[in-house]
C-alpha cells in the first residue's frame, strides 16, 4: 500500500481505470518524486508545491508518487519505479539535518536500480552522494534566467548549443564525482548539468519553475534583503526573456523514458 505520506499525480492514473485496460507499452511510467523542500505557504497557494511542478513538467505519459524526504519517507524499493526526480530545497547538502545523510545513502543504493534525475538541491545531493563536493559559493546568488553552454551531448538531448532556464541558488558543485560527465555549464556554474553513466543526470537550474514563480522568488528574496536592488531588477528583467523550459523538460522526459 502507498503510505499516507505519499500522493499520486498525473492524468494517466485515472485513465487506467476508465474503460478497457491499455496495453502494457502504453501504460504511463511510474516516477517517484523525492520532495526535499517546499515553497512558502503563500507561494505554494499561488503556484503549487514542488512535487506538483515536477509532475506538470513531466506531463502526459507519467504517473508520479511523492515522498516527503524531510519526514524520513523514501521509496522502499527504487526498482518499483521507472525513475526518480529529486526536487529543490532551501537546505544545503552540508546542513546537519536528520534526513540528508539517509537520502545520500538511499541514492547510492538506488544507482543501477532505476533512473535518477536531480534538480538544484537534487543536483547537489547527487554529486555529494556519488563522491563530489558542494559548498556555499563565494560567487553568491545565481538568480534569474541563466544560460549554460552545452559541452557534451547525451542520447536524450537534441542539438541545441545552449539552454536558458531559471536559476535560484547559492550552493554549487565544486568537485566532480569520479564518474560524472559535464553536459553543460557556464563561467558562473561550470558544473551546471551532469550525467552519471546512462541512468543518472542532474541540473542546477529549475526547468520546473515558470518565469512567474521564479520572479516571485526573486521578489521574496529581495524583500528579505538577500538580494540587492540591482540583483533583483536584473533577475526580473532576465526572466521576461526567451527561455528553454520546454526543451529541457523534453530532455528530462526523454532521459526518464530511457
Amino acid at each position: 500500500m502507498m503510505s499516507a505520506a505519499a500522493c499520486a499525480h498525473g492524468p494517466g492514473l485515472q485513465r487506467l481505470f476508465d474503460g478497457a485496460a491499455p496495453s502494457r507499452k502504453h501504460l504511463p511510467m511510474q516516477i517517484a518524486i523525492l520532495e526535499t523542500g517546499a515553497p512558502s505557504p503563500p507561494l505554494a497557494e499561488r503556484f503549487g508545491r514542488y512535487d506538483a511542478m515536477v509532475a506538470r513538467l513531466l506531463g502526459e505519459g507519467f504517473v508520479t508518487r511523492s515522498f516527503d524526504v524531510r519526514a524520513g519517507v523514501l521509496p522502499g524499493d527504487p526498482s518499483a519505479f521507472a525513475g526518480m526526480v529529486i526536487t529543490g530545497s532551501s537546505a544545503g547538502v552540508y546542513d546537519d539535518l536528520p534526513w540528508i545523510a539517509p537520502l545520500g545513502s538511499f541514492l547510492r543504493a538506488a544507482r543501477g536500480r532505476t533512473r535518477i534525475a536531480g534538480i538544484c538541491f537534487g543536483h547537489q545531493i547527487m554529486a555529494q552522494a556519488f563522491g563530489g563536493q558542494v559548498v556555499k559559493s563565494p560567487k553568491g546568488w545565481g538568480i534569474g534566467l541563466h544560460e549554460y553552454r552545452v559541452q557534451a551531448r547525451a542520447a536524450w538531448m537534441d542539438e541545441a548549443p545552449a539552454l536558458r532556464v531559471p536559476a535560484v541558488h547559492q550552493d554549487q558543485v565544486v568537485a566532480l564525482p569520479p564518474d560524472a560527465r559535464v553536459l553543460a555549464g557556464s563561467d558562473f556554474t561550470p558544473y551546471g548539468m551532469l550525467a552519471y553513466g546512462d541512468d543518472a543526470m542532474s541540473i542546477q537550474l529549475h526547468p520546473e519553475f515558470t518565469p512567474d514563480f521564479a520572479d516571485a522568488l526573486v521578489a521574496k528574496l529581495h524583500g528579505q534583503k538577500s538580494l540587492s536592488d540591482a540583483q533583483a531588477r536584473d533577475a526580473s528583467v532576465s526572466l521576461a526573456g526567451p527561455n528553454d523550459l520546454a526543451r529541457v523538460g523534453g530532455w528530462i522526459r526523454a532521459f526518464l523514458r530511457g
